[in-house]
């Protein structure tokens, strides 16, 4: 079952004279209750495709169908809604507000979703928990190693309990040891809270856990590879 549609996205820009292709009429469908992983060099598009498909930046040309719904279709306010109430979005740079603690920085999207303050803090409590920072949850930002705030960005996306999980390169700027942790974790959200994780990288400890590698370069899929429980990496049928 998929869970996200895309037909002949195309996207570039044009510079005075010379225009400059991102995306190429790429199409692709994800699949539900997955973690799919995009990867490929820097500049080969995948991070613009992960903005296309989240409905964050609209396409030139092309569709994109998620959960079943034409994201383009309606007005802003409907796109806006969809977003707050289906995805979560894990970014590389964190983006938590520095004067919130853990814990306010996770429920802050339950208040935009009509959640009262006493069970977002339970929600709230539950998700900082669930990535290992309970004990850490009433510290700023600048308290937390990076690795810390990762999580707590992962808390805050899961906390919705989205359908759809966005995350841009979330372990670029992190050492081997939290990377492997946010790894692990997304890996655990998409399969134990039968969430689609769609989650671009160019870094490879990231291809072994993945259920799906798609391989990009120059503004198309080249590769559609299946990833083994063991490891091994299997040609998609």
């Amino acid at each position: 079952m998929s869970a996200l549609e895309a037909t002949e996205l195309r996207m570039g820009y044009t510079s005075g004279k010379l225009r400059t292709e991102i995306l190429r009429g790429l199409s692709l469908t994800v699949e539900a209750s997955q973690l799919t992983l995009i990867a490929g060099p820097s500049g080969c598009g995948k991070s613009t495709l992960l903005s296309i498909l989240s409905g964050l930046q609209r396409p030139d040309a092309g569709n994109v169908t998620a959960l079943g719904e034409d994201i383009w279709r309606g007005n802003r306010h409907a796109q806006d809604r969809f977003r707050l109430l289906h995805t979560g979005f894990v970014f590389q740079g964190f983006n938590l507000f520095p004067a919130l603690s853990a814990l306010e920085q996770v429920m802050l999207p339950l208040g935009y979703m009509g959640v009262d303050d006493p069970a977002a803090e339970v929600r709230g409590r539950a998700a900082l928990e669930e990535v290992g920072l309970g004990e850490r949850m009433r510290l700023l930002p600048a308290e937390l190693s990076g690795g810390e705030k990762q999580r707590v960005a992962i808390a805050r996306a899961l906390v919705k309990q989205p359908q759809l999980l966005f995350a841009d390169e979330p372990t670029s700027s992190l050492d081997a040891a939290n990377g492997q942790i946010v790894i692990d974790t997304l890996r655990r959200i998409a399969h134990d809270h039968a969430t689609t994780v769609l989650c671009v990288s160019h870094d490879p400890r990231l291809v072994r856990y993945a259920d799906r590698v798609l391989e990009m370069e120059d503004g198309v899929i080249l590769n559609d590879r299946r990833v083994a429980p063991a490891g091994q990496v299997e040609a998609a049928s």
